[in-house]
This record gives C-alpha cells, sequence and structure tokens, in this order.
C-alpha cells in the first residue's frame, strides 16, 4: 500500500512538470526591441530650462504693413440748408440730355476723325476752371469728372489707346496725377529735441491733388455729312484730361493725357452740371449744352485727312506756328467740303 501512494506522487508530478513545459511552447517568445527615447526626458526638460530660446523659437510677425496708395481727395459736397438763390432753380435737376439724331451708315457720304486740344487758358475756356463750390461740388472741370469716376457714374480707360479699350481704375488715376507716397527719415524731435543723440524717425510724404495743374484737354470727335438731311454732323467721342510733365528745373517740357472718358456716358452727367457765365449769372447753360453747341476755344492737332501714318500734326510739323496753320487748313477742308456740294 505504501507503494502504490509514492508511485502515485511520482506520477502526478511527472504529469505537472508536463503541463507547464508545453504551456511554455505554446506562448510566443519576446525579442528584445528598443523603444524610441519618449520626448520631454529628464535630459530635454533640463536643456530647455537652461535655454528655452532653443526649444521654443520667438514668434514671427507675418503681417505685413498696408502699403500707403496714392489717392485723390476731393472737396466734400456741403449742400445748402436754404435756397442759396432769389429764385427757385430746379431746372437743372430734371435736365436730360436730347437724343442724338440717328444717321444712317448708307447716309453717311462723308466722315473724318479730328483731335482737338483746348487750353483752359484762354478766355472763353475760362469756365473750365471755375474754382465756386455749390450743391453739386465744386465747378471745376475737372473735378466733376473725377467725382463722376469716383462715384461709379462713367467708365475712365487708359490713355495708352484712345479706342476706349482698357477700364482704368480709380487708384489707376490718382497714381497718375498724384506721385506715390515717399517715406523719408527725419530727426525724432520728441525723443531728441536737441539733436544731440542722432535719432530718427520714419515719416510718409503724401502729395495733394492740385486741381489748377490740369491745363489742358483733349477731345476726339467726327464730323459726318448726312446725305439724308444734307448737313455736316459732329459728335464728339471723347475727352482725356492733361497732366503737365516738366524738367528738373520746372520748366515746360510736354503734356500727356492721364485717362479717357467716353463722351455720350458724359451727357447725364453734364447735363446736371452748369456752367459759369461771367456775363450774366442766371444765364447758366450745362456743360453738355457747352460742348454741343460748340462754346468752346481748341486747336486741332491730329486727323484723319492725309494723314496714313496716324501722326499728330506736331510730328510731322515741328514749327509750332506751322503746326497751328496747318490745323486750320484741316478744318477749312471739312468746311469746304459741305459747301462745295451747293450749287447756285
Amino acid at each position: 500500500m505504501k507503494n502504490r501512494i509514492i508511485k502515485l506522487c511520482l506520477l502526478l508530478t511527472v504529469m505537472a512538470f508536463a503541463t507547464v513545459e508545453a504551456d511554455a511552447q505554446a506562448k510566443p517568445k519576446r525579442t528584445a526591441t528598443k523603444r524610441p527615447a519618449k520626448k520631454g526626458t529628464t535630459a530635454n526638460r533640463n536643456a530647455a530650462a537652461a535655454n528655452p530660446a532653443a526649444i521654443a523659437p520667438p514668434p514671427v510677425d507675418t503681417v505685413k504693413p498696408a502699403p500707403v496708395l496714392a489717392d485723390i481727395k476731393l472737396p466734400t459736397i456741403k449742400r445748402s440748408l436754404r435756397n442759396d438763390n432769389a429764385i427757385e432753380r430746379n431746372l437743372v435737376k430734371d435736365r436730360i440730355p436730347l437724343t442724338y439724331e440717328h444717321i444712317r451708315e448708307d447716309d453717311a457720304a462723308y466722315m473724318q476723325r479730328v483731335w482737338r486740344e483746348i487750353d483752359v487758358h484762354e478766355k472763353i475756356n475760362l469756365p473750365f476752371v471755375y474754382k465756386a463750390d455749390d450743391d453739386q461740388g465744386n465747378q471745376r472741370f475737372i473735378n466733376i469728372l473725377l467725382g463722376a469716376i469716383k462715384n461709379d457714374s462713367i467708365t475712365a480707360f487708359s490713355a495708352e489707346d484712345d479706342r476706349f479699350t482698357t477700364p482704368f481704375t480709380y487708384a489707376q488715376i490718382s497714381e497718375q496725377l498724384v506721385s506715390k507716397p515717399k517715406v523719408i527719415s527725419v530727426p525724432d524731435l520728441a525723443q531728441d529735441p536737441d539733436g544731440s543723440k542722432g535719432l530718427m524717425r520714419d515719416t510718409t510724404i503724401t502729395e495733394e491733388f492740385n486741381p489748377d495743374k490740369v491745363e489742358r484737354y483733349w477731345i476726339k470727335e467726327d464730323w459726318v455729312f448726312d446725305r439724308e438731311s444734307s448737313r455736316m454732323h459732329v459728335r464728339i467721342l471723347g475727352i482725356a484730361p492733361l497732366k503737365t510733365i516738366t524738367n528738373d528745373d520746372g520748366s515746360f517740357r510736354d503734356v500727356t493725357p492721364v485717362f479717357w472718358v467716353y463722351y455720350p456716358d458724359l451727357r447725364p452727367v453734364f447735363a446736371k452740371h452748369e456752367v459759369y457765365n461771367g456775363k450774366n449769372y442766371g444765364a447758366r447753360m450745362s456743360w453738355e449744352e457747352l460742348f454741343e453747341s460748340r462754346m468752346f476755344a481748341s486747336r486741332i492737332i491730329k486727323s484723319t485727312i492725309s494723314n496714313p501714318n496716324d501722326e499728330f500734326i506736331k510730328g510731322y510739323i515741328k514749327d509750332p506756328i506751322l503746326a497751328l496753320l496747318e490745323g486750320e487748313n484741316v478744318r477749312e477742308k471739312i468746311f469746304n467740303y459741305e459747301q462745295d456740294l451747293w450749287s447756285y
């Protein structure tokens, strides 16, 4: 009996060792792999504490300062709070331009294109520089043009082409009439009153627009003989203000157009602006009536008559007096064409 108990204990011991070995073989063996070092270890934390700028770089200002653009500041329109006349003047508010008489292409027996230059210094052209203000703003002709463009009433076009092909924004016009603001360094009198420290500060110099510097205008127009009505018609197509180019010593060099505006678009605007009349302040016409009635003085600077190279008169006639006479010759040719059609 004793021997049986010993044998049973041995058998149970052998079975227990066999079970443990089978479990060890069933489990996968673990391989020794290197774990990546965790961020923020003690060494890194010590380095960050010693040199914070090495871990966290200072913030960089990526917002660029807005550039200062050229701008033409037109006078503010101040309307009268009372009737500023001895009579009620309401006709100008209701004026609209008359519609042009239609000319059929087949009836246009003769047509020539002419470019003219208006000089505001001539006596009849002085209304172009009338400086008074009324309920519609300043009465200078250039201010009327710029005001209409700024209010999006009309579209301006680039002066590089007088065929109205490239729109011109008000900001681009400002860059042409007013130079871009300049940043210069001047002594900082606030921080250094006596100038002993040599402190400087930046300041922006902005040029103001002077409407009196616009002294000339170009007009582009067509002269058309209508066979149906048997008379000559003139239709203005565009108007361009000119800026004066001077030499370094301030002497006159030349003039160049700033922009073109399409005259038919301007007619509703011109119909609501009166023209100054020095002879009779009460008898005032609108700008639309002034241009349609040809109440201005000008000289012809270019035409399509015998001009295959499309040149200005001054391009092939250098003498200014002879160039002026050539412009009068062009005017007479157009006038004589209509007169020669009549026989007595």
